[in-house]
């Protein structure tokens, strides 16, 4: 059963420019985004920079408003919903930030951090209550109680996305938006997260997004994946079927950059887009195009030009 269903969703940003600072044209950061995400699942959101991926996240969580589209959670429309309204839905989907040093208020402590998701929810009716439940949650990854006491700039990078991860699971979600979690941390580091996280998963019941662009960490997480190339899901399948027999040329691009220990058995670089086209050509070519999303094998969706 899907529990997060996106239909036709898009964020434009208007350029503007001159003294009136008017609009004279739109970035199309995401431009007619349509996928499902069941319960349970981990989907892996890649592409490279600048692609719409970060957007797409916030737009999910209406942390940025949709221009168009529609953003089912549970069967429930969330794009209609403002303020009390949305309080509930807010509570059920939560993210995990890419900047574990940005993302922590360094004026409190990583107690009221964690606390303060369980205040403004009204979760912990007394403050004795609170204060075992952050004990909690810190055990839950992997920190001591005591640390409550300190402040962020006291942790390592690692332990501050643990921090960050405690944050997000204060309400109880059931859906999470993992925005590159673990790119701002060392290699050793990268693993305890991920595997921390493949562990909450099995315990809690929880259904991941899970933003990227190292294709390395989002086979290993993923059960299915998406394929993001300016503001379009350009390809979508398992993980398997995915790194085993892409189709489109950006994905096969994208594989063939990944670094292998073995040189002779990486695979044939491949380019895109086409040597002689720049960003902004392919981007308008992509945008101009009319595109149709085809099921070229089972449940392994490519977007394609018609005609």
């Amino acid at each position: 059963m899907s529990l997060l269903e996106i239909k036709d969703l898009k964020t434009h940003f208007p350029i503007r420019a001159g003294v009136l600072q008017r609009p004279v044209g739109w970035v199309r950061a995401v431009d007619g985004v349509s996928f499902a995400i069941n319960e349970g699942e981990t989907v892996g959101l890649v592409g490279e920079s600048g692609c719409g991926k970060t957007t797409l996240g916030r737009t999910i969580l209406r942390l940025i408003e949709p221009t168009a589209g529609e953003i089912r959670f549970d069967g429930q429309d969330i794009t209609t919903l403002d303020g009390a309204d949305a309080k509930p839905f807010r509570r059920k989907a939560q993210m995990i930030f890419q900047d574990p040093y940005g993302s922590l208020n360094p004026r409190m402590t990583v107690g009221n951090i964690i606390a303060e998701p369980l205040r403004i929810h009204k979760l912990c009716a007394t403050r004795s209550e609170e204060r075992d439940r952050v004990a909690e949650l810190l055990r839950a990854v992997g920190l001591a109680p005591e640390h409550r006491r300190r402040y962020p700039h006291e942790f390592s990078g690692g332990q501050r996305q643990r921090i960050g991860i405690a944050r997000a699971l204060a309400v109880q979600p059931r859906f999470i938006v993992c925005d590159e979690p673990v790119s701002a941390l060392d290699v050793s580091v990268q693993a305890q997260i991920i595997n921390l996280l493949q562990e909450l998963q099995e315990k809690l019941n929880l259904t991941y997004l899970f933003i990227a662009h190292d294709l390395a960490v989002v086979e290993h997480i993923s059960d299915r994946v998406l394929v993001m190339y300016y503001g379009k899901i350009v390809e979508e399948a398992s993980a398997t079927d995915i790194y085993s027999n892409p189709i489109h040329p950006y994905t096969k691009a994208l594989l063939s950059a990944v670094p292998t220990i073995d040189p002779t058995t990486r695979p044939p670089r491949v380019i895109w887009p086409p040597e002689g086209t720049t960003p902004e050509q392919a981007r308008a070519s992509l945008q101009e195009k009319k595109l149709s999303r085809r099921e070229a094998r089972p449940n392994h969706w490519v977007l394609e030009e018609v005609g």
